[in-house]
């Protein structure tokens, strides 16, 4: 059996930080934390925290995180329903926490209003871990979190999957970037010149968007700007073109700010929920919040 409470130590270092914060965290002192950790590793022969700043999981680190998170969710939902059995525990680890992966485009244009919903309580904690669409679901097969907002429909093995609708994209531009890049509108040679923004190397939807206009494959400069709320500004600015959640860009396109490349030439982008089968109240309740906030936000294909 594993002990528990040299996991909620190296829960806590990872979620913290460091070894100080998280012995802060866990009313213990930081020798405590630190033997506890080393504890944990000899027995089961490998590092399991990489001291840094931050201090960082390692990958069984991280899965071992992720059991220990799933325990102290279901015992959190027990101790609701029995409060006898909280008495004489050593350790207070607080409320539980559920670790989320979500793509930034979705987290800014329609999951965060879900996420508040749901914590707005304050008996549960939310970890959201950024990641592209594409590879989220990644992130639930190696057990780093609970659940998951992805383009993979093909559910995870223990998890459920909900289809929630599609994300739609627009291409943007300033005005002014317009009228010096495509002066005669917009095709494959104009699009080639004409400075793009992309999020990171995985982030391929103004190829796809491109694509679906001239196609062919998209080779033009790019400036690279891991932020969705960057992206609009950028743009607005004059930086570049790019492609953003139709939700996001709307108000900018309202007010002139922006313009569409191609007026009403939308990129859907159909987007699944996916949980792991553990059956907690909290977790339904996430999934019930998001699932709401994908009818009022998503459309249907």
């Amino acid at each position: 059996m594993l002990d528990y409470a040299s996991l909620a130590a190296m829960a806590s270092v990872v979620r913290e930080g460091s070894f100080e914060r998280a012995a802060g965290a866990l009313g213990v002192t930081p020798s405590a934390i630190s033997q506890r950790v080393r504890a944990l590793e000899d027995r089961l022969g490998t590092i399991l925290i990489v001291r840094g700043q931050p201090c960082t999981a390692t990958a069984i680190g991280a899965r071992l995180c992720a059991h220990f998170e799933r325990v102290h969710l279901l015992e959190g939902e027990m101790i609701a329903a029995l409060p006898v059995l909280a008495t004489g525990q050593a350790t207070d680890t607080g409320p539980p926490t559920i670790r989320v992966a979500v793509n930034a485009d979705s987290l800014g244009a329609w999951v965060l209003p879900a996420i508040a919903a749901f914590a707005r309580r304050g008996d549960v904690l939310v970890d959201l871990v950024i990641d592209d669409e594409g590879h989220t679901a990644e992130r639930l097969r190696s057990g780093e979190v609970l659940a998951a907002v992805t383009t993979d429909a093909a559910p995870v093995q223990g998890c459920r999957t909900i289809a929630l609708g599609a994300l739609r994209y627009v291409a943007v531009a300033s005005p002014a970037f317009m009228r010096q890049w495509f002066p005669g509108g917009v095709d494959a040679a104009t699009l080639a010149r004409a400075p793009i923004l992309r999020f990171d190397r995985r982030d391929m939807l103004q190829a796809r968007w491109a694509r679906t206009i001239t196609g062919a494959d998209l080779t033009a400069p790019t400036h690279w700007l891991p932020s969705s709320h960057g992206f609009l500004d950028a743009s607005i600015a004059g930086l570049g073109w790019s492609v953003n959640p139709l939700l996001m860009a709307e108000p900018y396109l309202s007010t002139g700010q922006l313009v569409e490349l191609a007026p009403r030439h939308y990129l859907h982008v159909p987007l699944y929920w996916q949980q792991v089968r553990i059956g907690t109240r909290l977790l339904g309740k996430l999934t019930r919040e998001v699932v709401a906030a994908a009818q009022r936000s998503l459309v249907n294909e």
